[in-house]
């Protein structure tokens, strides 16, 4: 497999920006290969409904300019219906994970290990609609974490995540999920 098709299957996987650094320590090549192989991706998706974005020494896929007005009507429909099971326990999960005292956030990756499943569209479906945040983990800047809103606080009637049902006894909950995951890594 071509090293730009290992590219865009990562960037679609990923569905977030990725740092050229980063591509290339993953996929073992150097950074001049990389960005070859982004040139390449990016005259591949010529025509396509798929663009390769670039913000300083980062990458994403993107949509086309075609394209944005379908997806804008899809977006506003996505936003004005109900959420999904699914939605409703990401966002539970946001939530719950959520320390008050040290402002941290949840990661994907602890999503997806709670949820047990891939949550990128569900976290990007929830940031589109303004119930999450994404900020960068103050711990490891390559990683973003997701925490609530002060709309989504507000429309539940709380002023501090503390004031959630149940709280400290689910956060021990998922606390003890994630303990698992990392005693099986």
């Amino acid at each position: 497999m071509e090293l730009q098709s290992k590219i865009e299957g990562l960037l679609f996987y990923k569905g977030e920006d990725m740092q050229v650094k980063k591509l290339a320590e993953l996929l073992n090549a150097s950074t001049e290969e990389i960005e070859e192989a982004l040139k390449k991706l990016e005259q591949s998706l010529s025509g396509r409904g798929l663009v390769l974005v670039r913000k300083d020494d980062s990458v994403i896929l993107g949509i086309t300019n075609e394209l944005s007005s379908l997806i804008e009507s899809i977006r506003k429909e996505e936003i004005t219906k109900e959420l999904s099971k699914a939605s409703l326990e990401t966002l539970s999960i946001v939530l719950y994970k959520n320390d008050p005292s040290t402002q941290a956030g949840v990661s994907r990756s602890e999503v997806d290990y709670i949820r047990g499943v891939n949550s990128s569209f569900i976290l990007r479906n929830l940031l589109v609609r303004g119930l999450i945040e994404k900020i960068i983990d103050s711990k490891d800047s390559r990683r973003f974490l997701y925490r609530p809103t002060f709309d989504t606080l507000s429309f539940m009637g709380i002023t501090n995540i503390s004031q959630l049902p149940n709280y400290n006894e689910v956060k021990v909950q998922l606390q003890e999920v994630l303990k698992q995951e990392e005693n099986n890594e």
